[in-house]
């Protein structure tokens, strides 16, 4: 059980360079994942019972001892992403697919991966995890709501459609692994180290199938995509961080809502872009998941490497 979870804490340390391998995978050879994309709502919802599986009543304790905190990184969470992927796809002027996909997943939850980021930048990791799954129970009735008063224009939307799909694709396999925790927390509990291998492998397919299908349109268009996704992260960060400071959190906490506000759950963009529209709107997405990761890793590194500095010289 123990190679289990050392093999668990690898895969997830590592993920940014597994996402990266699969894209490259995805790209240079796109047969290999074709026949990801017709399952890719599945791998998903995998990954969300993953994440429910993880969870306890006790982890939302903190909405009653730190209710402002919660409360603000769920807002900045469904404002701040949203508005700055609108902004982007509007001053960059960007094809109506691309647009589409960097305002879907600016308009998606925080995704899982903040909670270890969190956990190694020395941040607030209960406050995380509350901020994760209050988004992402949400999730179901903001996304398709902010995504459709800010993409519509682009292209077709139904809101509704898409409600039904987060409901059954997310909030319902979360529901399902918090229910299973609850009923057999030993069995639960010994599983846990494995859960980062299933998630990794779930979304990397996703990455891989998405980049796969769109391998002519990321020759034309790959540099814009990454470019628009590197400025949208790293806005993100900036603008949860400054919303914290201006809500008058603590250090941790303003470290946090950064990580919360500028990492993505963009799994399930990829998913939902998909489902909907064409394999090049999952595209702002599947680089998200790759670039966020790193991103964010070379942040925990610098907030980390300050706090042992601080400790130090206290």
């Amino acid at each position: 059980m123990e190679m289990l979870n050392r093999i668990g804490r690898f895969v997830g340390q590592t993920f940014a360079l597994w996402a990266a391998l699969f894209a490259a995978i995805g790209f240079f050879a796109p047969e290999t994942f074709k026949w990801v994309l017709p399952v890719v709502p599945w791998l998903l919802g995998i990954v969300m019972f993953g994440m429910g599986l993880t969870l306890a009543p006790a982890d939302f304790k903190i909405l009653c001892q730190h209710p402002k905190a919660v409360l603000a990184g769920v807002a900045a969470q469904f404002v701040i992403m949203p508005l700055v992927a609108y902004a982007l796809a509007v001053a960059l002027k960007l094809p109506p697919e691309i647009a589409v996909g960097v305002i879907l997943v600016g308009s998606c939850p925080g995704g899982t991966a903040s909670n270890v980021i969190t956990y190694l930048a020395k941040g607030n990791v209960a406050l995380s995890v509350a901020v994760t799954s209050v988004s992402t129970l949400l999730a179901p009735l903001l996304t398709p709501a902010v995504f459709y008063l800010l993409a519509h224009k682009w292209l077709d939307i139904s809101a509704a459609s898409m409600f039904v799909s987060i409901l059954k694709i997310v909030l319902l396999p979360v529901v399902l692994g918090i229910a299973a925790h609850v009923l057999f927390k030993k069995q639960t509990e010994a599983a846990a180290g494995i859960l980062p291998v299933v998630s990794v492998a779930a979304i990397v397919l996703i990455i891989g199938a998405v980049i796969g299908a769109s391998k002519p349109k990321i020759a034309e268009s790959g540099l814009l995509i990454l470019g628009v996704v590197m400025l949208h992260n790293g806005i993100g960060y900036l603008l949860g961080f400054l919303a914290a400071k201006l809500c008058r959190l603590p250090y941790d906490a303003q470290k946090t809502l950064a990580i919360e506000v500028g990492m993505q759950n963009s799994g399930l963009g990829a998913a939902l872009a998909a489902s909907y529209f064409s394999p090049l709107a999952a595209v702002p997405s599947a680089i998200f998941s790759v670039w966020h990761n790193i991103s964010g890793s070379l942040l925990a590194s610098y907030w980390a490497a300050k706090a042992e500095k601080e400790e130090q010289e206290s």
